[in-house]
């Protein structure tokens, strides 16, 4: 798409703030006007719309991408994504451990087992975890718990999470960014330790070394975004 407009700027809008391209509103894919309740969230918004190149495309503009799915996908089906995310969580990728090398699963029983104790601690979270692929019935508890956590998470902060968790393969990782517990790449490190513990062993791989770059890049903005949102 070809850049149409020559300033942005960020404008109050009843309760909320709007962004403006040269005096015109920025939509939303509905054409009904975007407007955040965060003055934060819309000065990055301003801001990538502002720092748009000539060509562009939605990838440059993740904000508000994001912002538009809190309030056109996640407030009108936020009991059926937030059931999808909880089936991360039923399934998380921090529950399933390596059978072998020792090396590895020692790595993964430290790295993972850190953060299923603090799902634990933080949210009464129990999620069992097992050797293999086998998959892990978790109990009705746990399934009622992931509703409540989820369940009390603005659209906002639930669009963002959308991106993180399917990114991560983890819920628990995603929760953990939520509560600022730990970084961007911290998390992406975390979720993608197999990958790196090959990689340490056998080299890396082109095409799987630019994979994980852009998870990581997901994961980073749409962590930025769930700060804008608390601000």
């Amino acid at each position: 798409m070809k850049r149409f407009w020559k300033t942005a700027k960020t404008i109050a809008s009843g309760k909320n703030f709007a962004v403006e391209l040269d005096g015109r509103p920025v939509k939303l894919p509905s054409g009904k006007p975007l407007t955040v309740p965060f003055l934060p969230l819309a000065h990055a918004i301003a801001d990538e719309w502002e720092s748009a190149p000539q060509d562009f495309s939605p990838d440059d503009l993740p904000f508000t991408r994001l912002a538009s799915t809190a309030q056109e996908r996640v407030a009108l089906h936020r009991d059926n994504i937030i059931g999808q995310l909880a089936a991360y969580g039923m399934n998380d990728l921090l529950c399933y451990r390596a059978e072998t090398p020792d090396a590895l699963v020692a790595q993964q029983n430290d790295v993972w087992g850190h953060w299923l104790n603090w799902a634990e601690a933080s949210h009464g979270l129990q999620l069992q975890s097992t050797a293999g692929l086998v998959p892990i019935n978790q109990s009705a508890t746990t399934a009622a718990t992931l509703q409540d956590i989820l369940s009390a998470y603005s659209d906002y902060i639930i669009a963002a999470l959308g991106v993180i968790v399917p990114a991560l393969g983890s819920l628990v990782l995603g929760l953990a960014l939520a509560a600022n517990a730990l970084s961007a790449e911290e998390a992406s490190k975390a979720a993608l330790l197999d990958e790196l513990w090959q990689e340490e062993q056998w080299g890396a791989d082109d095409e799987a070394v630019k994979r994980r770059t852009s998870v990581i890049a997901d994961v980073a903005v749409s962590v930025r975004f769930m700060y804008l949102c608390k601000a």
